[in-house]
């Protein structure tokens, strides 16, 4: 069976996109134990193994290209290929392209390799794009997703101009239209109060609400240290930060209903309210 792809791009640049992307499958992988893979493409600014402490991965995006390229990487490759560790579980972690000068020579073909090989290997696959849409990553990930979800914050300098931009324009020539995106905006504490209302910036951007994010500024600590797989394999409430967007994914997968026979009391809890308020 085909498993589900989840796209995150970012309304603009460095945001916290990749942070919840990346959150969003660990909590999944978390609480079904099912498999999921993080694919990070981010052609041009691939961060993801600094935030795991990883300094020089085994395996990156740029490293399994020739394979793409001669149609030859499988599901089970791939898994082969994928980071793991015993704070991930479950979840499998792909890093990105490391030779920044080569980002504009991925053609969609690869990218569409990519996520072909990624939905035979994973129960879920949540891949991390770049806020442009100068890149085959971005285009195609966005085309064929299942969800799509567009990061933004209360700044009207991080919605307005690269929405309409990026998303609206650009995304209309591959047949993609704003309501066709969700809206996560991400509220930070260290941020001044104040901002746009989800209300206002879906008024403004034409995409669909789906949900809002709190996040501490230990999170952010964390990405510096290199240590956040550690952090959310902490606490339970660091890994919850994330339920905003991964319990209504869950129910819109009709994962929870497969969580019903869990041991964790809690976690039933948890998904009928999620229901309940959708």
């Amino acid at each position: 069976m085909s498993g589900k792809l989840a796209a995150f791009a970012g309304s603009t640049p460095n945001i916290g996109t990749s942070l919840t992307a990346f959150g969003t499958a660990y909590r999944i992988a978390a609480l079904t134990g099912r498999k999921v893979g993080y694919l990070c493409l981010n052609l041009k600014s691939a961060k993801t193994h600094l935030y795991l402490g990883v300094d020089k991965p085994d395996v990156t995006l740029d490293g399994v290209r020739p394979e793409l390229r001669a149609g030859t990487l499988s599901g089970e490759k791939l898994r082969q290929y994928a980071f793991r560790s015993p704070r991930l579980g479950e979840l499998h972690v792909l890093f990105g392209n490391m030779t920044r000068e080569q980002a504009e020579y991925y053609e969609p073909e690869d990218i569409q390799k990519l996520l072909a090989a990624s939905r035979e290997a994973f129960d879920l696959t949540i891949a991390d794009v770049s806020a442009y849409w100068d890149n085959a990553a971005t285009v195609c990930a966005m085309k064929e997703a299942d969800d799509r979800f567009l990061v933004t914050t209360n700044s009207l300098s991080h919605f307005q101009e690269d929405i309409h931009r990026w998303t609206g324009q650009v995304g209309s020539q591959f047949g993609l239209t704003p309501e066709q995106f969700q809206l996560v905006l991400l509220h930070s504490n260290h941020r001044t109060t104040g901002g746009f209302r989800m209300k206002e910036i879906r008024k403004e951007t034409g995409c669909d609400a789906f949900t809002e994010l709190r996040l501490t500024e230990s999170i952010h600590l964390q990405l510096d240290s290199g240590r956040l797989d550690e952090w959310l394999a902490s606490e339970e409430r660091n890994a919850a930060a994330f339920d905003g967007v991964a319990s209504p994914l869950l129910n819109r997968m009709n994962w929870s209903e497969r969580l019903q026979k869990t041991d964790r009391p809690w976690l039933r809890r948890l998904m009928v309210h999620r229901r309940r308020g959708t």
